[in-house]
């Protein structure tokens, strides 16, 4: 059934209660096994893997501390919407409610994470459990789970067992006739209209640039919208949020009329007030009005909406709010490249540079995959998307550790395309590193690029945030590059900054296997979103005072002196 699905790779870890599903799949032969060493490790690549190609993958775990390990991946797994197919080793219906080892509560323990859970303690009920979990997640585009007992996996089918499945197309939805009518009206009566999407706009990026260009509308875009709406959009101002960059912020805050398509974005005190009309579509009604107040709720999906508008909206003519805010996002890109620009002759190495610099050399088709943390911010600044680049990563559930499994997985799912990981030092040694004998064994060219500075340098910037000094952070690492050639890798370490574009030029041209750049990079450098709120400018000059007044007047002179330029 799994196979007849679209199912083509399960990555885990076998075991016990696993055995007999595990000797099916090798004597079924449709569905590729990816053993991993870490079964978290598994899940983030089987994430990427689903969301990229659109097709359900499969996870495994077995009994107890195995399936536990997969929680964190499949909660990323429905907050990034992905196909997951989650297949639970279970101890023995005899020892079901007995406190057995290994024993877990999958109802229980699952809830948070998964659409749906199915227990299978009797063969009769294995079709409708297998059926419910593969179409749940198939067309609600999420992590559903089947825990099996192993004496339940080892019985025999009953006779004439089913294994075809009829998997619908995607389902369209569209707001009322009515409620798309009063739509019309309130963007006609509004002079200027801002539009801000979100990953809802994935299939739809033809007809939001068409509405921009039909209203004269600035688009912003937060993360996930970005690879959709940034690239050969003469509308677009950015980002908004503490990564945020251009005209987003101000353009949603000075239209008379914002529309959020697609978008559940998190950050409700970076969006507009009561001063500004607000209408939201989504097609998940969970979505609507949770984030900011609204005028207008809709239920749709981004494409089908929007077509129906374009037909019945008026057009636009005074470009006057469209370009003030163009204008402004081009001024803030000319700061961003300071750093870019200054990037040979700084030491140590300016991320910016090197986030810059990826850009320019990776492939018109390359697929990033970023760490949550600092990675996130030089990826949302300086790495340019494309009709067929893609820019992926914890954007919703915000787990550390997900880029490296991500790009094995976008690896597996899309061979030979150049993958490239912006990983943390925190979140490598956390998980990726483990499983870069993974990589080595299977020959998978993934370049990962590790931030080194020593720190978590993210949870750093939120300590100043909140006002206080800096504890806790900091850490001692290896040299990456002599780890990952013990490892069988090829490793690349940079401290020079002149020596960075032939790095990163070599990284993306070996085939070899798996590449790990160890870049030493400034510890120091800050990314200051284009609107900061004022507890957190509050919150970083309590800190600094904190700082200095502990002694520490050393790291605040180098944070003020190699950040003075965006300062």
């Amino acid at each position: 059934m799994l196979a007849n699905s679209g199912v083509k790779r399960c990555y885990g870890i076998v075991g016990d209660a696993l055995n007999p599903v595990i000797d099916a799949l090798r004597r079924n032969g449709k569905v590729e096994f990816i053993h991993v060493r870490h079964e978290e490790y598994g899940v983030f690549a089987a994430v990427a893997d689903a969301y990229l190609t659109g097709n359900p993958v499969v996870v495994c775990g077995t009994a107890g501390p195995g399936v536990t390990h997969l929680f964190n991946g499949l909660m990323d797994a429905r907050k990034e919407g992905a196909a997951i197919i989650a297949i639970a080793g279970d101890v023995d219906t005899k020892l079901i409610d007995t406190s057995a080892i290994e024993e877990l509560n999958p109802y229980k323990f699952f809830d948070t994470a998964c659409l749906y859970i199915g227990r299978v303690v009797n063969p009769e009920q294995a079709r409708a459990v297998f059926s419910t979990a593969i179409l749940t997640a198939v067309v609600d585009k999420g992590p559903t789970l089947i825990s099996m007992p192993g004496d339940i996996a080892a019985s025999d089918a009953p006779k004439h067992f089913p294994v075809e499945l009829a998997i619908p197309a995607t389902p369209v939805y569209s707001p009322a006739g009515a409620d798309l009518d009063k739509l019309v009206a309130m963007i006609d009566a509004s002079p200027e209209v801002a539009i801000f999407g979100g990953d809802g706009c994935r299939d739809a990026r033809h007809e939001v640039l068409e509405l921009a260009a039909q209203l004269q509308a600035p688009v912003g875009y937060s993360l996930r919208g970005k690879q959709w709406l940034e690239h050969d959009n003469p509308h677009a101002v950015g980002m908004t949020g503490l990564l945020g960059y251009g005209g987003a912020y101000q353009a949603l805050h000075d239209a008379d009329l914002l529309l959020l398509l697609g978008t559940d974005f998190p950050y409700s005190e970076f969006l507009p007030g009561s001063n500004v009309k607000k209408v939201q579509i989504d097609r998940n009604a969970k979505h609507l009005g949770r984030r900011t107040a609204l005028d207008l709720a809709l239920v749709g999906d981004v494409k089908t909406t929007i077509t129906a508008l374009l037909a019945k909206v008026s057009p636009k003519t005074d470009r006057r709010f469209l370009e003030k805010h163009i204008a402004a996002t081009a001024s803030f890109h000319e700061l961003l490249q300071h750093y870019v620009e200054k990037g040979p002759q700084i030491k140590p190495i300016r991320p910016e540079y090197l986030a810059a610099t990826l850009s320019e050399l990776a492939a018109d088709d390359a697929l990033f995959f970023a760490d949550t943390g600092t990675a996130c911010m030089w990826i949302s600044r300086h790495i340019q998307g494309g009709r067929n680049r893609r820019i992926f990563g914890s954007f919703s559930w915000a787990s550390m550790a997900n880029a490296a499994p991500n790009a094995f997985g976008a690896q597996l799912a899309f061979p030979g395309r150049q993958t490239i990981a912006l990983c943390g030092d925190g979140g490598f040694t956390m998980l990726g590193l483990g499983d870069l004998l993974t990589q080595v064994q299977r020959r998978s060219p993934v370049v990962q690029i590790i931030l080194n500075n020593e720190s978590l340098d993210f949870v750093k910037i939120e300590q100043q945030e909140a006002g206080v000094v800096p504890f806790g952070v900091d850490f001692k690492n290896p040299n990456f590059a002599k780890v990952a050639e013990a490892m069988g890798a090829k490793g690349i370490r940079i401290e020079e900054p002149g020596d960075l574009r032939e790095a990163l030029t070599e990284a993306l041209r070996h085939k070899g296997g798996p590449v790990v750049v160890d870049a030493v990079v400034d510890p120091f450098a800050l990314s200051l979103p284009s609107h900061v709120p004022f507890h957190t400018a509050k919150g970083f000059t309590l800190s600094m005072a904190k700082q200095v007044w502990d002694g520490k007047m050393d790291s605040v002179i180098k944070s003020i002196e190699r950040n003075v330029r965006l300062v």
